[in-house]
């Protein structure tokens, strides 16, 4: 099975032209985003160059042709980027929009003049045409995203970054759109916190599948010691990680099983993310932690959420496919000292090897071990967070208002010590205080979504402008915008 986060990304392309202004720039146009695309490794859905004059979109007909085009392939289309070599038909663009009806995201691109270049021959007034197609996508509300700056070179280094942002853009929306969740076991009872609304993540598409804990445990239970897999499996783990002299070879075996019943699981019902009951059943009735699990899990870009926080899931998933890179769940969960703008975000052993930055340990639940034996507790993915950029995200599901909300932003893991045992993320967040009272005063839970690198422009592009998710974008840049409530 392919999961969305290593699909290739497929993008329409429309070359929008107005008849009377020089046809040359629409071929150059034309050859430079196939390579610009190629560069990225992205294919490109066009109809031939001699389909059209100039192998543009300058008239109704045209605009017919492309959208009848484009509908044969709207299975493999992520996006539309939309060039304007000159000024535009923006009534043949917005009619091919209208007339394909594909509901992905479009980028927007005018290409610039040149001081020298200015006839009535050489001329290109995209800077006009743009806000006149833009104007036009208003009318017809229909969303599009914007490039960096208003008008820039299709062959230039900028442009190529904002295709690169848009194709990331192209793959969340894509994956949220058609996310499946897996829930494995109930609810953990003393976090009420971790309610959520499944019927308002349906609404975005987003479709959870549960699964009792037991029939997991008995699914592990049933894996005999000789299956390939679990072999294969116990190799993974003796690699992935440092694992302490006293914990005995049927502790691994049985993390093993437990893995691998889970990992079936979620291939055998197509989830791309899971969020999994980790305390303390199956500690209790199996004798593992669940952490090494979901840990690997995120290294393999299927990210798992702690205390079945399927809300999590849906974050850490969101900048998975922004980063294509290994996300994972903490808690907002210590001060620093007396610094306002640290925190200390932890979680027992879930993190990802990779975002941890290091080889991590492999041990023992530290604070349930001590309660219940840490025989039982043995899969613990111990480590503290190398320093590096970091994008943080949270989504919530808000019944009382019913309506799915989120916040996010973007800060740094610092080199600072801290002596806490489990998974250490020291964290720098500009203006911290601020946001934690944002944080409490409009009911988002105390777990929260990251990722190494900084991402947040992605992500919050594909929430608000094309899934309609309200959000707070925290130190962002803002923006006097509007968003569609009812979009095509």
């Amino acid at each position: 099975m392919i999961r969305t986060v290593n699909r290739k990304i497929s993008l329409g392309v429309v070359i929008g032209s107005r008849a009377f202004f020089s046809p040359a720039p629409c071929i150059d146009a034309r050859t430079q985003i196939l390579a610009q695309l190629e560069k990225l490794g992205v294919d490109a859905i066009i109809m031939p160059v001699e389909a059209t004059a100039n192998g543009a979109v300058q008239s109704i007909p045209d605009a017919k042709l492309y959208a009848e085009y484009f509908k044969r392939h709207r299975d493999s289309i992520d996006g539309l980027v939309i060039c304007l070599p000159n000024f535009g038909d923006e009534i043949a663009i917005a009619e091919l929009i209208n007339r394909t009806k594909l509901n992905v995201p479009i980028l927007l691109q005018a290409s610039n003049d040149e001081l020298d270049k200015v006839d009535v021959h050489s001329r290109r007034d995209a800077f006009c045409g743009k806000l006149s197609v833009a104007n036009n996508f208003w009318q017809y509300g229909v969303p599009f995203t914007e490039t960096t700056n208003h008008t820039c070179d299709i062959d230039g280094d900028e442009f190529l970054g904002d295709l690169d942002r848009f194709a990331r853009v192209c793959r969340t929306t894509y994956g949220l759109r058609n996310a499946r969740i897996g829930a494995i076991g109930a609810r953990t009872a003393p976090f009420q916190t971790m309610r959520f609304s499944e019927k308002l993540l349906q609404q975005s598409g987003i479709t959870v599948i549960t699964a009792d804990l037991s029939e997991l445990i008995g699914a592990a239970e049933a894996i005999g010691n000789d299956d390939s897999d679990l072999v294969t499996g116990l190799e993974r783990i003796r690699n992935y990680g440092r694992i302490p002299a006293h914990i005995r070879e049927d502790q691994v075996r049985k993390q093993a099983k437990w893995t691998l019943a889970v990992n079936r699981w979620i291939n055998e019902n197509e989830c791309d993310a899971s969020a999994i009951q980790c305390w303390r059943s199956l500690q209790d009735n199996f004798g593992c932690a669940t952490c090494l699990t979901m840990s690997m899990m995120g290294e393999d870009l299927m990210p798992s959420a702690c205390e079945v926080d399927v809300m999590g899931a849906v974050s850490m998933y969101a900048l998975t496919l922004a980063s294509s890179a290994p996300a994972a769940i903490l808690d907002w969960n210590n001060n620093y000292a007396d610094h306002v703008d640290k925190c200390v975000c932890t979680h027992c052993g879930n993190f990802p090897k990779s975002f941890l930055g290091e080889t991590p340990e492999i041990g023992e639940l530290d604070v349930l071990g001590e309660v219940i034996g840490r025989e039982k507790c043995f899969g613990a993915v111990k480590g503290k967070v190398q320093a590096g950029d970091m994008t943080y995200f949270r989504l919530s599901s808000d019944d009382r208002n019913g309506m799915l909300k989120a916040y996010l932003g973007e800060g740094e893991f610092t080199d600072d010590p801290f002596g806490m045992d489990g998974g250490i993320a020291v964290t720098r967040v500009k203006r911290l205080r601020e946001l934690m009272r944002f944080v409490t005063q409009n009911g988002f839970e105390h777990h929260v979504a990251m990722v190494r690198g900084h991402h947040a422009d992605v992500v919050n592009e594909a929430i608000t402008r094309y899934l309609g998710w309200p959000a707070y974008h925290h130190n962002g840049t803002p923006e006097a915008e509007l968003f569609f409530p009812n979009r095509k």
